[in-house]
């Protein structure tokens, strides 16, 4: 059982039922089992994503402590920070965002299109910061910015980023997880494994905790985006821990409930490799569904890979989101599709 969130500030952005879809000529076309997709990336807020969830939170946190602008770091091209922008307009908060040099890749693209064009359009402030890989050093840089706001009569909020703050954005995904429960027990959908990307850990860890809090065992693989799995799965289990400790239930998780899976993470972060690629193709031809090189790609691939295994199997692959980003990586998504016509050498 979920427990009462009520002790937690929430700001609604939106208040409606993402889809539960089967993805019926992907299973077909690879010769799978039934597969699924949570369609989180059809929430409604500024192309949509599972950030939407988690900034309910965050942004209800600022708001009960009376912030009016609030501050994120995140890639270039981050979904996040897009998505916090986008909200702040909504709840009439200012918003300053710093991007991260976390992929090596320089194109004029990458740097003003996709998730950056929209993050001027919805006003942000934009900063960055050339050590990507370095989540404490970012947010130590975010609170140095926060001085400067506050200097000038401005009360602020930070996102953090570093995993030793509280995982508040996990708690909007203890919602999605009763939504989900609920969605599959009405389509009498009984997975034998759910794929979700993992990267800061809070859609993952939020939406394993939900489960096992409800009573669903199924096997929840957090699919790596950033970082290999022997980094990954002692964040996640410490993620699920704080969160666990939150919302003192009594609950705690097995030792095996933590599954992450780095198979597809090569070439890097924002980068796609070959698997990756055939399941941004094979998304868009056949389901008319955008997923990403940078997270979705790589779920969706590992997702895949399950069905063709087990033709008997059932899978649900969570979208997060990810559609602008699309523009911003245009470059390789060109060369993606070159590389699909080319003629083969004889």
């Amino acid at each position: 059982m979920i427990p009462d969130l009520s002790r937690f500030a929430r700001a609604a952005l939106w208040d409606h039922i993402t889809p539960l879809e089967q993805a019926a000529n992907i299973s077909r076309e690879i010769g799978g089992g039934p597969l699924f997709v949570k369609r989180d990336d059809a929430n409604g807020l500024a192309f949509g994503g599972n950030k939407v969830r988690q900034l309910e939170y965050y942004l209800g946190d600022a708001l009960a402590q009376g912030a009016d602008t609030i501050l994120m770091t995140g890639a270039v091209q981050s979904n996040f920070v897009r998505t916090a922008a986008a909200a702040c307009c909504k709840l009439g908060l200012k918003c300053h965002i710093q991007l991260e040099d976390r992929v090596p890749k320089d194109d004029f693209e990458y740097n003003k299109s996709g998730n950056v064009l929209l993050n001027q359009f919805f006003g942000a402030a934009l900063s960055f910061f050339s050590e990507g890989e370095d989540e404490q050093a970012a947010d130590a840089e975010l609170e140095q910015i926060a001085a400067t706001y506050r200097a000038d009569g401005r009360k602020t909020y930070v996102v953090p980023m570093h995993p030793s703050h509280a995982p508040l954005g996990a708690l909007g995904y203890l919602h999605g997880a009763r939504e989900l429960v609920d969605q599959m027990n009405e389509m009498a959908i009984r997975p034998d494994r759910i794929f979700v990307g993992s990267g800061s850990g809070n859609t993952h860890t939020g939406l394993l905790v939900g489960l096992r809090l409800l009573g669903d065992k199924t096997p929840v693989t957090g699919v790596c985006v950033r970082r290999d799995a022997g980094l990954q799965a002692p964040r996640i289990r410490a993620r699920c821990d704080h969160l666990l400790t939150m919302l003192d239930t009594g609950l705690a998780l097995q030792d095996d409930d933590v599954e992450v899976d780095d198979t597809f993470l090569a070439p890097g972060y924002g980068r796609a490799g070959p698997q990756a690629r055939e399941a941004m193709l094979l998304a868009a031809r056949l389901e008319g569904l955008i997923v990403d090189p940078v997270y979705t790609s790589k779920v969706l691939a590992a997702a895949i890979r399950f069905s063709r295994a087990h033709r008997e199997k059932t899978s649900i692959f969570i979208h997060t989101g990810g559609g602008p980003a699309i523009f911003g990586y245009a470059e390789n998504v060109r060369e993606m599709l070159n590389e699909e016509t080319a003629p083969e050498e004889s």
